[in-house]
């Protein structure tokens, strides 16, 4: 294994970081627009941004390109894709969900969600290695 690759400037990685969380914002905020849900609805659409948001984030080990380019992790990790997954907007919607008397489906929305996530991480995870995993770590990504 080689080493990694020096960190980047701090002006780099707070500049990777700020421009891949704009844009990971409004894509989200273009889905919540383009997939509304109706008050006291399910929020369908935040629930399978956070699933895929979090799967999507377990994948960045298996892209080479991620650990070879210590500014990528930070762009897309905690830029695009911490911009793009929002527990706040789902901690947002299962109150809503509990305020319009839907307790029951308040508590699946909410379980359900960290479930999902967590499962899609799971499973996109054994699809890299330790080794891997590991290198992108050292490259200062997030998983």
């Amino acid at each position: 294994m080689t080493g990694a690759p020096p960190p980047p400037s701090i002006g780099a990685g707070v500049l990777a970081t700020a421009l891949g969380g704009a844009l990971g914002a409004v894509l989200r905020w273009a889905l919540t627009q383009a997939f509304p849900t109706s008050a006291g609805g399910f929020p369908w659409t935040v629930l399978l941004i956070n699933v895929v948001g979090s799967g999507l984030l377990a994948s960045l080990p298996l892209l080479g390109e991620v650990r070879r380019r210590p500014w990528l992790p930070l762009f897309l990790g905690t830029g695009v894709l911490g911009g793009f997954t929002t527990m706040s907007a789902a901690s947002t919607d299962t109150f809503t969900l509990l305020d319009h008397g839907h307790v029951g489906l308040g508590i699946a929305y909410c379980l359900g969600t960290l479930a999902a996530a967590l499962g899609a991480v799971l499973v996109v995870g054994r699809l890299s290695t330790a080794d891997e995993r590991g290198r992108f770590d050292a490259a200062g990504g997030e998983e």
